[in-house]
């Protein structure tokens, strides 16, 4: 175990990890509007040395204009057995297959720029009958909305250009519905801070601090369940024209 730690108030269980998560993200533009996106994430606990999350993400992207791009796509999910309290009810590693639809808008208000993007998931999440069982069951449906908001600004200039310095910031919401939504209507949300660099049009990265609220699905003990992830990200975008 690391630094990790639970916490029983009147209704709630909380638990902390310290996360590391590194990520890929790739376009491969096509036309002047259609695009394939491609993603990796390599989600880790204890910042580096033992699996949270392995994410692969791809999708099809229309350019709609200038300030608005829209993305449907799939993403394969396998969430392992990490921390003091497992997210699946028997300390098991699960699958998820996913489908989404994404609208993202984006604007400039003087040196600095804002996105917004919107997010609707249908999850099919693995799910084991008993403890007994090795293998996930069945595959039930969950729905997911997910709203990001996220700023940026170069250090130097006016605008974030060839061999530019950057910070930015984002936070990210995530709520459960339908008719399978179990105890967490309220998900997840999502705090970025970090400092970044792009070389040219085609690379950047970005690295800086993670902050991951997760409310389990389940209750223990009549309790709710709150995970409080604090670590480090890094980003690596390449765009292929």
């Amino acid at each position: 175990m690391n630094l990790n730690f639970v916490i029983a108030q009147n209704n709630r269980i909380q638990t902390s990890e310290n996360i590391g998560w590194y990520n890929y993200f790739g376009t491969i533009k096509l036309t002047d509007k259609i695009g394939v996106h491609t993603e990796y994430q390599w989600r880790r606990d204890n910042y580096i040395t033992d699996w949270q999350q392995s994410l692969l993400r791809v999708g099809v992207n229309y350019q709609a204009s200038n300030g608005i791009l829209l993305r449907a796509g799939y993403g394969w999910i396998e969430t392992f057995n990490y921390g003091d309290i497992p997210l699946n009810a028997y300390g098991k590693n699960f699958t998820e297959h996913r489908i989404f639809q994404m609208a993202q808008l984006t604007h400039n208000e003087g040196k600095v720029s804002f996105s917004h993007r919107f997010m609707l998931e249908q999850r099919f999440v693995g799910k084991y009958s008993s403890a007994n069982v090795n293998r996930e069951d069945s595959y039930p449906l969950l729905h997911r909305i997910r709203y990001m908001f996220r700023m940026q600004a170069p250090f130097v200039g006016s605008a974030i250009g060839d061999k530019t310095p950057y910070w930015a910031m984002y936070n990210e919401v995530f709520i459960g519905f339908g008719k399978n939504v179990n105890a967490n209507v309220f998900d997840q949300n999502r705090l970025g801070i970090l400092l970044g660099y792009q070389w040219n049009k085609n690379l950047r990265i970005e690295a800086g601090y993670l902050n991951q609220i997760v409310q389990f699905g389940r209750q223990i003990n009549g309790q709710n369940v709150f995970q409080d992830n604090k670590g480090i990200i890094l980003n690596v975008y390449f765009n292929a024209h």
